[in-house]
């Protein structure tokens, strides 16, 4: 049996520069790469602050360079009355891509839900990606009848406005 040419494991502190490298190159492969803005500095204070909130695998090489990330976080349904994982960002390096690199951060993540007894994996992706080919072959499924809306800038910033003063 051959070895694994990857390795996952948990975010640490010096991935953090090619963690934001690969988010950048996500960026610019969903087109978007003006919107994309986060700093080492952020992500290191997202990931190791004194109460993260956010999560991360990576996939490392035999040299121990990350060649893949997913960044996730918890959500909660309260149907089900427990945590899931959202998954905000799973990206593979071109050059690792067709080896098993993104399946093994997804199943990471699927052990970690069954380990936790979180519900659910979920996630959102642009509906032109090649990838959802991937995700429906490891049994995912699309959630079509739920549409998802975002506030931000200026629309986010008249709501908070109009927020009860009372609120802290």
């Amino acid at each position: 049996m051959t070895a694994q040419p990857y390795a996952i494991r948990p975010v640490r502190p010096a991935d953090v520069p090619a963690v934001v490298r690969m988010v950048h190159d996500l960026a610019e492969f969903e087109r978007a790469a003006q919107h994309c803005h986060i700093t080492a500095e952020q992500l290191d204070a997202a990931l190791f602050g004194p109460e993260p909130h956010l999560f991360g695998h990576v996939g490392v090489d035999q040299e121990g360079t990350p060649q893949g990330f997913a960044l996730w976080l918890l959500n909660f349904s309260t149907w089900r009355g427990v945590h899931g994982i959202h998954l905000e960002d799973l990206y593979v390096c071109p050059a690792a891509r067709g080896t098993g690199l993104g399946r093994d951060l997804l199943a990471t993540l699927a052990q970690v839900c069954v380990e936790r007894g979180y519900a659910r994996l979920e996630w959102m992706m642009l509906d032109w990606n090649p990838a959802r080919q991937f995700y429906a072959a490891v049994g995912a499924t699309t959630v079509d009848e739920w549409v998802p809306f975002r506030l931000t800038g200026p629309a986010l910033d008249n709501l908070a406005r109009r927020a009860p003063s009372h609120v802290g």
